[in-house]
C-alpha cells in the first residue's frame, strides 16, 4: 500500500467495524514509512468515553508502539476531517500530514470551522489534504445517520 487511496480505504475497513458495533462510522490509521504504526475507529458510546475518536486511539496506538509521544514524519489518514479535540492531539503528537476525507461543516478543525492543523499561532503545523474518498466517506455517515432517523 503506497497511494492515499489505498490508505483511505484502509481507514474506510476500520470505519465499518465501528459502523458494525453502532457507532458513528470513522476510521483513522497512522502510518509513518509506509508502516501501520496505530489504528482505530470510533468508540466512544462502547468505551463510554467522549476521547474514544479513531484518530485519539489511532495516536495512543502509535505513541505506545514507538516509545514516544510525538510522531514525526507520520501521515495520519481519517475517513473525517479531524475535530478540535483530535486536532490538538495531532499538533502536540507533532504529526507531519494529515489526510482526510469528508468535510465536517459542524465541528472541522482542519478546514471547515477552525484552522487548528495549520495555524501560524501554534508552535507545529500540519500538511493537510482533504478530500480523499471523500464522496465514500460521507455515503458511509449519511447513512449511518438516515437509518438512525
Amino acid at each position: 500500500m503506497n497511494s492515499e487511496r489505498d490508505w483511505m480505504h484502509h481507514a474506510l475497513a476500520l470505519a465499518r467495524k465501528a459502523e458494525a458495533i453502532g457507532e458513528v462510522p470513522v476510521g483513522a490509521v497512522l502510518v509513518r514509512d509506509d508502516e501501520v504504526l496505530g489504528e482505530g475507529f470510533n468508540t466512544l458510546i462502547r468505551d463510554h468515553d467522549p476521547s474514544a475518536h479513531a484518530e485519539m486511539i489511532a495516536i495512543r496506538a502509535a505513541a505506545a508502539r514507538v516509545g514516544n509521544y510525538r510522531l514525526p514524519g507520520a501521515t495520519l489518514y481519517v475517513t473525517l476531517e479531524p475535530c478540535a479535540m483530535c486536532a490538538g492531539a495531532i499538533v502536540q503528537a507533532r504529526i507531519a500530514r494529515v489526510v482526510y476525507g469528508a468535510d465536517d461543516p459542524r465541528t472541522g478543525a482542519a478546514r471547515s470551522v477552525f484552522r487548528v492543523l495549520d495555524s501560524p499561532a501554534l508552535n507545529h503545523r500540519c500538511e493537510v489534504v482533504s478530500g480523499v474518498l471523500a464522496e465514500e466517506s460521507a455515503a458511509m455517515l449519511r447513512a449511518f445517520f438516515r437509518a438512525r432517523r
